[in-house]
């Protein structure tokens, strides 16, 4: 169970530290997780680019076979790091999280193929612009958004299930409405994710659990960020010619 806000203790619970200590402490630990975001969001950029630039390379990992595995690594991935949790030491996660980031971008790289650079640098920076704008207030708002976050994840499960019939339908309606609700669904939960990760730190840990946790945070972050990226890229993106 979460402490509450107005309640922050820290070392199990047991001592309790004057506000300006904490608030310290606190941003500290956001700026880790912030900076884990963003380096992996650089490092998928990276790859991204660079495979995107091998014509021989995306013949081979989507030209053949290889594409499930190329689409499927990174879930591969996630799952190791969800299961393994606990098991874990730190170094492994964070490891398997380069990893993850990594393989990302291998699966982004095909979206140089499908939509010119300027239009996914613009749709990045607006991506980076909603983002930064809901976490901030995540991070400030004094409501508990608890509610909201049972109410997005429900969300999540009904485009996953939209996203498997319009495999089926092709619609192009369906695909727009579905990129249209995962802008506004992971805008919300970017919000969500930024207060329980601000909300877990104060259940404070070891230091070693507390960088496995901030990994983590930095996942959610991660994710958020790529689905609005997509789903803007899909809805507003130039394509080539």
């Amino acid at each position: 169970m979460s402490t509450p806000f107005n309640q922050p203790r820290y070392g199990y619970g047991a001592t309790t530290i004057d506000r300006p200590a904490i608030d310290e402490a606190l941003r500290a630990y956001m700026l880790r997780v912030y900076n884990y975001m963003g380096s992996g969001l650089a490092l998928s950029a990276i790859v991204a680019l660079l495979v995107s630039q091998s014509p021989a390379l995306m013949q081979t990992l989507f030209g053949s076979g290889l594409a499930f595995v190329v689409m499927l690594a990174p879930l591969g991935l996630l799952l190791v790091m969800s299961f393994g949790a606990n098991k874990l030491s730190a170094g492994a996660v964070q490891g398997l999280y380069w990893a993850f980031t990594a393989t990302m971008g291998v699966s982004l790289s095909t979206i140089f193929m499908v939509y010119t650079g300027q239009s996914i640098l613009r749709i990045f920076f607006i991506t980076a612009a909603m983002f930064g704008a809901m976490s901030l207030w995540g991070y400030t708002t004094k409501r508990d958004l608890t509610g909201m976050g049972s109410f997005l994840f429900m969300g999540v499960i009904g485009l996953i299930i939209a996203s498997v019939v319009n495999i089926f339908l092709g619609s192009s309606v369906l695909q727009f409405a579905i990129s249209a609700i995962t802008v506004l669904v992971f805008t919300g939960l970017t919000a969500y994710d930024t207060q329980r990760i601000k909300s877990e730190f104060y259940e404070s840990n070891p230091a070693d659990v507390m960088t496995k946790q901030a990994i983590f945070g930095a996942v959610s972050l991660y994710v958020n960020f790529i689905n609005i990226f997509m789903a803007l890229l899909q809805l507003f993106g130039q394509k080539n010619e």
